[in-house]
């Protein structure tokens, strides 16, 4: 829905059938949480980006996506308007894995934790925003000055194609966790901000095509 929360609502209401899967476990798991005698934590995680993903293909994140199109083209594509939302202003919830990474480590340290919460960072951002943070941080890389959005969209370094047909009406516009509960559990760590999280990960892909270009020269060399 519209609204995340961490707790039982009328908002939880699934898009898909695995969303669907998801909730019918989280509902087990509330029907027993009171009489259940080991840790037991369900994380829901929101739009995870970061290192060691390109397994996912065609479903790693939005980042990946938007990387590897300006590196192939000079430019990336996004949604045009939907909604109530203009060309790339659709939102998400944006999270590093090392955040990720770190919710789950706090959960193991702290055999006590228990209960269902947000992974996120609690702010919504649009994709143009991480459009524009991986445009940047390649163009900071290979020695090119920041450009702002307006410049983008000008030289159509950030373009727009028309939402698919088979998502009008289906497609979620807009996401952002609430992390009351998880902060009211303990959690205190401060969540990445988009832009370092996007330029470390862009680092880290730029480092990761050289490793396999040599990988993939060393093998021609020795065949």
């Amino acid at each position: 829905g519209s609204q995340v929360f961490e707790e039982l609502s009328e908002y939880e209401k699934p898009l898909n059938v695995y969303a669907l899967s998801k909730l019918i476990f989280d509902r087990y798991v509330r029907a027993r949480e009171a009489s259940c005698t080991n840790q037991v934590v369900g994380l829901r995680y929101f739009n995870v980006y970061g290192a060691r993903e390109q397994h996912k293909a065609h479903m790693a994140s939005v980042a990946f996506q938007l990387f590897h199109q300006y590196q192939a083209a000079g430019r990336v594509r996004l949604f045009g308007a939907s909604g109530v939302y203009g060309d790339g202003e659709q939102r998400r919830d944006f999270v590093s894995i090392e955040d990720v990474v770190n919710a789950n480590m706090f959960c193991m340290d702290h055999p006590d934790f228990k209960g269902i919460f947000n992974p996120g960072t609690g702010v919504s951002r649009s994709f143009n925003d991480i459009a524009l943070a991986v445009v940047n941080s390649c163009r900071t890389i290979s020695g090119s000055k920041p450009l702002s959005l307006e410049e983008c969209q000008a030289q159509e370094i950030i373009c727009y194609f028309d939402m698919p047909t088979t998502l009008v009406g289906k497609y979620q516009d807009y996401t952002q966790a609430d992390v009351g509960r998880l902060r009211e559990a303990g959690y205190d760590r401060e969540f990445t901000a988009l832009e370092t999280g996007v330029r470390g990960y862009v680092e880290w892909l730029g480092q990761d095509i050289l490793a396999n270009s040599y990988q993939s020269n060393t093998r021609q060399s020795q065949s």
